[in-house]
């Protein structure tokens, strides 16, 4: 069996609360963010939902997913 290690990536959100209302209402599913070493990754929205406040989503965030990808925890900083 092949162990495969978790990978953790670290990035900046900063969208308005109009702008992320397409993804909270679920219209659009994939949020593009761009990592601490310029790798492109797609987010499913509902990860973000929870941050979403009156001025939008401004944080850096941690995220953590294991070897086939699915996320283990994304953190607000």
């Amino acid at each position: 069996m092949v162990s495969v290690q978790n990978r953790q990536f670290q990035f900046p959100l900063n969208i308005s609360y109009q702008e992320f209302l397409p993804y909270y209402r679920g219209e659009v599913n994939k949020v593009e963010v761009v990592d601490s070493k310029g790798q492109t990754l797609w987010v499913n929205a509902k990860h973000f939902r929870p941050f979403l406040t009156s001025n939008g989503i401004r944080a850096y965030f941690c995220m953590t997913i294991d070897g086939q990808g699915n996320l283990i925890s994304l953190k607000k900083y």
